[in-house]
Order: C-alpha cells, then sequence, then structure tokens
C-alpha cells in the first residue's frame, strides 16, 4: 500500500505529461499533429483515466484508515528560511482527486463528440489536460506557496480555454474579463499570505493556525490584523469561486465551448476557492470576524446568483448563475462552521452540475442543427421547447438533474444543501433565511429552464422569434447592418463562423432537432447515476461523509439517533419551498395558467434590475473600465505634453546653441586669442564696477 502513495504524484503528472506532448506536437509541427486527432483523445483521456483509477485506490486506502501521507523536499533555504515543495494525500486531498477526475474523464469523453468538427480538436485537448493537471496538482499541495503556483496555473489555464476562439471578440473580451478579475483576488491572496508569513513564520496549513491563535491570545498580534490576514486570503476564494463583488467573470466565461463550462464549474476552477477554504479552515475558524465576512459573502452570493438566473434565456448563462448560486451556499456553510456540510455540497453538486452543463451542450448541439451555428438562436430557451420528444436521453438526464438541484429527495442535492440550511439555522437564523428563500428560487429558474426546453411545442422554425431575438441582440451591440457588412452575430456563434465551410454536414440543413452521439449521451448517463445516489453517503440515519470528512482537529462522536423533529421540520420546510417553486414554473410555463409576460410588467423595477444582473457590471464598466481609460486618457497628456514637452525642449535648445556656437567655430587661432581677450576685459571691467 506504501508503493501506492510512493507514486501518487503521477496523478497530476500524468495529465501534464499529455498536454506536453500535445503541445510540442503542436509547436514543431501542427498540420502533422492535427492528422492525429483521434489517436490524440485517446491518449489524453487513456492518462486521465489511469489517473482516475490510482485516486480511487488512494480513496479506498484513506477510507480503510491510512493515516496522511506526506513527502516532501527542501526547495529553497537561506538562511532561517526554509521552503519545502512535495504532495500530501488525506482524505480531504483523496475526495477531491476522485471528483476531479471522475468530472475530468467523462468530459473529455463527452468533447469528443462535441469538438469533432472543429479544427482545434487537438489543442483543445491539450489545454484539457493542462488544466486538469493544474487542479490536481493544486489539490494535493502541502504548503500555501505551492498552492498559489497551481492556483495560478488554474488561472492562466481558464484564461486559455475560456478565450479559445481568440478570433472572435466575445471569447477574447471574456478571457480578459476573468483574467483580470481573477487577479484582483489573486492579489488579496498573495498579500495575505505574506502577512500570515510574516506573523506566524510558515506557510504549513495547521502551522499558521496554532501559531496565529497563540500569537492573538498573547497579545503579539492584534486580532483586526489577524482578522485582515485571512480576509485577504479570502480574497482568492472570492474571484476564483465567483463571489460577490468578484462574480462578473463567470457568466461571461460561457464564450468558451461547453465543455470547459461544464469543467470549470463542476470540479477545477471554482471549486478550487472552496477548497482553499477548506485547507484554510485551520486559521479561518479561530477568527470570527473572518467567519462572518465568509458566511455574508456567501449568503449575498446565493441570493444574487439565484435572482438573476430567473430572467436569463440563455441556457449556459442560466446555469452559469445557478453555479454561482450553489457556491454561494457552499461558502455559507464553511463561514458558520460547517465543514463537511460545505465539502458534500461541493461533492453533490460537482456531478449534477456537470450533467446540466453537458446536458445544455447536447441541446445546442441538436438546435444547430436547425438554428446555426449561432448562440443567439442554438442556445436561447425561446426557441426551444419539446425537445424531450426529439432528445429523450439528454431530457431524461437534464430533469435528473433538475431534480438534484432543486433539493428533492432522495437525489444527491436534497442531502447536502438540507445540511448546509441545517447548521446555518442552528448558528444564524438571518442567514438560514436566506437560504431557505434562494432555495424555492433555485426549483423556480431550474424548472423554468427545463420546462422552456423540453416541454411544449418546438419553437425553432419560428422565423417570428428569429427576428425578434437577433433584433434585440443587435441593440445591444449598438450594431446595424450595412451593404455588404458581416453579420455582427457571426462574431459570437459557438463554433467559429470561417469553419461552417469545413463542415457543412454540421450546419443548419434539418427542421428539427436530434439526440447527441454516444459519446456525449454515455458521460450524461453515467453522470445521472451519482447525481441520483451519492447524496445517500450523507444521510443524518448514518453519515458515512461526516465520518470520513471533518474539520481537522474535530473529534466525531458516536452518531446519536436522529431527531426526527428536527430533521422533518428542516427538511420537510425546504422540500416544501422547492414544491412551491416548482408549482410556480408549472403554472407558468407548462400549464400557462400564468402569464410571466404580464407579472413582470406589474413588477418592471424588480424585473429589469434581474434582467440587467442588477446593474452591477454597468457599475464596474463605468467606475473601474471607463474610469480607467479616462485616467489613462489624462497620464497620456501628461506624457505628451509635459514630459515628451520637456524632452523636446531640451533637444530644441540643445540644437538652436548648436547652430548658433557653430559660427564661432573657424579654426582661426587669432579670432580665439581676441574671445579670449574680450572675455577677460569683461571680468576686469565687472570687477572694477563692483
Amino acid at each position: 500500500m506504501e508503493s501506492l502513495y510512493a507514486y501518487a504524484w503521477l496523478i497530476p503528472v500524468l495529465p501534464l505529461a499529455g498536454a506536453m506532448i500535445l503541445g510540442l506536437g503542436l509547436i514543431s509541427s501542427s498540420s502533422f499533429a492535427k492528422q492525429f486527432r483521434k489517436p490524440s483523445s485517446v491518449f489524453i483521456v487513456s492518462l486521465t483515466g489511469t489517473a482516475m483509477v490510482l485516486s480511487f485506490a488512494l480513496l479506498w486506502s484513506q477510507i480503510q484508515g491510512h493515516p496522511t501521507y506526506e513527502r516532501s523536499i527542501e526547495w529553497a533555504s537561506a538562511g532561517d528560511f526554509h521552503l519545502s515543495m512535495g504532495y500530501i494525500v488525506d482524505h480531504l486531498t483523496a475526495l477531491m482527486l476522485v471528483i476531479v477526475t471522475t468530472v475530468a474523464f467523462l468530459v473529455m469523453i463527452y468533447t469528443d463528440g462535441y469538438m469533432a468538427h472543429d479544427p482545434g480538436y487537438v489543442r483543445f485537448y491539450a489545454y484539457l489536460s493542462l488544466f486538469s493537471s493544474s487542479m490536481l496538482g493544486l489539490v494535493i499541495s502541502p504548503n500555501l506557496v505551492q498552492i498559489y503556483i497551481f492556483w495560478e496555473m488554474v488561472g492562466m489555464c481558464s484564461y486559455l480555454l475560456i478565450g479559445f476562439w481568440y478570433d472572435r471578440k466575445a471569447a477574447a473580451d471574456a478571457c480578459q474579463k476573468a483574467f483580470v478579475t481573477n487577479r484582483v483576488g489573486d492579489f488579496g491572496l498573495l498579500l495575505g499570505m505574506l502577512g500570515l508569513y510574516w506573523a506566524t513564520g510558515s506557510f504549513e496549513f495547521e502551522v499558521i493556525g496554532d501559531r496565529l491563535q497563540e500569537l492573538v491570545q498573547s497579545g503579539a498580534l492584534s486580532g483586526a490584523m489577524a482578522a485582515l490576514f485571512a480576509v485577504l486570503v479570502f480574497l482568492g476564494p472570492v474571484a476564483k469561486s465567483a463571489q460577490f463583488p468578484l462574480h462578473v467573470w463567470l457568466p461571461d466565461a460561457m464564450e468558451g465551448p461547453t465543455p470547459i463550462s461544464a469543467l470549470i464549474h463542476a470540479a477545477t476552477m471554482v471549486a478550487a476557492g472552496v477548497f482553499l477554504i477548506a485547507r484554510m479552515f485551520p486559521v479561518f475558524e479561530n477568527i470570527p470576524t473572518a467567519m462572518n465576512v465568509i458566511a455574508y459573502t456567501g449568503a449575498v452570493t446565493a441570493f444574487l446568483g439565484a435572482s438573476i438566473a430567473i430572467t436569463q434565456n440563455d441556457i449556459k448563462k442560466g446555469l452559469a448563475y445557478s453555479t454561482m448560486s450553489q457556491l454561494g451556499y457552499m461558502v455559507m456553510g464553511m463561514g458558520v462552521g460547517a465543514y463537511t456540510a460545505g465539502l458534500f455540497h461541493l461533492m453533490t453538486h460537482a456531478y449534477f452540475k456537470a450533467m446540466l452543463f453537458l446536458g445544455s451542450g447536447s441541446v445546442i448541439h441538436g438546435m444547430e442543427g436547425v438554428v446555426g451555428h449561432d448562440p443567439v438562436l442554438a442556445q436561447d430557451m425561446r426557441l426551444m421547447g419539446g425537445l424531450r420528444k426529439y432528445m429523450p436521453i439528454t431530457a431524461t438526464t437534464f430533469l435528473i438533474g433538475t431534480l438534484a438541484i432543486a433539493g428533492i429527495p432522495p437525489l444527491a442535492g436534497f442531502w447536502s444543501k438540507d445540511e448546509i440550511l441545517g447548521a446555518t439555522f442552528r448558528a444564524n437564523p438571518a442567514l438560514w433565511a436566506v437560504g431557505f428563500l434562494t432555495a424555492g428560487i433555485t426549483a423556480f429558474y431550474m424548472f423554468r429552464m427545463y420546462f422552456s426546453t423540453f416541454e411544449g411545442e418546438f419553437r425553432g422554425t419560428s422565423e417570428e422569434i428569429k427576428r425578434k431575438l437577433k433584433n434585440e441582440q443587435l441593440q445591444k451591440l449598438g450594431l446595424a447592418f450595412g451593404p455588404g457588412a458581416m453579420n455582427p452575430l457571426e462574431l459570437t456563434a459557438e463554433h467559429p463562423a470561417e469553419d461552417h465551410d469545413a463542415h457543412d454536414d454540421h450546419g443548419h440543413h434539418a427542421s428539427e432537432p436530434h439526440e447527441s452521439p454516444i459519446t456525449m449521451t454515455l458521460p450524461l448517463m453515467l453522470l445521472a447515476i451519482p447525481s441520483m445516489l451519492i447524496g445517500l453517503v450523507g444521510t443524518p440515519f448514518k453519515n458515512y461523509f461526516e465520518e470520513f470528512i471533518h474539520a481537522p482537529g474535530e473529534v466525531i462522536h458516536e452518531a446519536e439517533a436522529v431527531d426526527w423533529g428536527e430533521f422533518l421540520t428542516m427538511g420537510g420546510s425546504s422540500v416544501a419551498i422547492a414544491l412551491g417553486g416548482i408549482a410556480l414554473a408549472t403554472a407558468m410555463y407548462l400549464l400557462k395558467k400564468i402569464d410571466p409576460a404580464a407579472i413582470a410588467d406589474k413588477i418592471q423595477p424588480l424585473y429589469q434590475l434581474s434582467l440587467n444582473k442588477w446593474y452591477i457590471d454597468d457599475i464596474y464598466n463605468a467606475v473601474f473600465v471607463q474610469g480607467s481609460r479616462r485616467l489613462a486618457r489624462q497620464v497620456l497628456e501628461v506624457d505628451v505634453r509635459i514630459v515628451d514637452g520637456l524632452v523636446n525642449l531640451t533637444g530644441f535648445v540643445t540644437l538652436v546653441t548648436g547652430e548658433a556656437l557653430k559660427y564661432l567655430e573657424s579654426g582661426r587661432v587669432q579670432f580665439y586669442a581676441l574671445i579670449v581677450f574680450g572675455a577677460v576685459l569683461g571680468l576686469v571691467l565687472v570687477s572694477g564696477i563692483t
């Protein structure tokens, strides 16, 4: 068994090796490498599958009671400073390795069908493999410095994948937005790390927590300073896990291909933030101010994301705001001390959200055969409807995911979300009220999404709706068609416009959508299994998950008898509000008993607030984007008129004086003697006068 742990480093290295081999092939001979499309995907999927098998073996070993294994080498030293690098395998590491590798493995299988016609097929697999490797390296890191290195690699890979179709302006803008927003959080994380090292002299998680507590108790460090360091570290997860106010990058990240949307939202980038909070829990739990900041940030984010998702018509952006809301639940749970509940929801959410995103990609794939490669049409739910008839596997799995995220028992989402709500109620009833209301909104917008997409009549052939959607998009872009002008909507296509001619059989040619190929539906069916069953490992009756995953230093006592009164009250209330949201969505979008447009007219200010994402993007654009441009223009004026002006003036004076002096350089000794005599005579006269 020890040999298994000795080779645990292979888990992140295998995908890294695959990415390097494909990358070197693309760099040395791109045209040659692109000829091996299928072998490249099989190679990457095989390496990820091997890493997944090793991850499951480690998880089983940890379940059997193997102690924490840590291996490290001294990477740098100078005087009293020593920095080690290596890897650690404990219960949290083993769990996260399984989550990341299973989701990545299924996403890579799905990618073969989804990206089959894309010329960047091989490059996409290289990026996916590097992204998976970065997240796996982050998970096994034993200290803050190593986590920060892989943290930045995860950010770099997200930049590459969100902007995968970099020749489209929307994708280029989205990846830059994600990169810049995450720089804000990462700078806070770096400052917090340095502050904690200055105070404690260590980058090790538990050492930092113990020493920081001792320093505060002894008065050597003020509680306010400790709280400041902790909150600065928390800024990293705020950006990575799309928490308010650094959440604005996540919906725009949908400009990347759908497989990467699934990987980002389920198991890699956004999960990294929650994972870091869990790793830093020994530090946070002893600082009440930091815990309150974490809890309230999560609650605000959960409600904000859900309230915006209500009015989204783009299926992928609706799911993006849903992810933001669910991450808020996890962060809120961590903030109130529900360490186990937060990680439990991270696990269940990873599987059903991956399935939902891959399901949305399957829908888009089917719709593109009818409406073409235009996301304004292929991703808008107002053009869908009735897809269950044409895509039964996608519809069934999407319904399972919808029930899971809505919190309907016995599916996975019910157990994990209910555990967070129960812990929040005991810690802070006000936060529980926010989470409780959010649960009802979640059920409403998810079933709105399901009914609009899969039930009713198919609307994809309606030319009137198509014109309406295109006009809406043109109004947003502020563009108009001119004679011979390119359709600006093509700049935001899910598949690049210039590639259409290369695969006309994949374009606009059908009168009705079709089910996706087996490479896309098989991952959906496999993800449906944990979405239904994995929550059963964390029921109040026998919480196997809590026995395995609990906060560092926490002692798990023998399970007590279930308090049926509390369970039925808390669980029943959360199911009741979820059923209320489902009933409202059914009346509006399935039975058509209530007109959503009429309600929107009655509450127009609230509707516009949700539709415009609480105007947060507009505020950021006005304050930061436009403000930065105004500042840049003012700095440019100073640079041109003052700095350049002084330099140019110096050059002009030198030029003029040089031109004047050259006439004095005659080369005649008598003339030079006359000048010297005149200068001496002038000095004598001046001296005589004074």
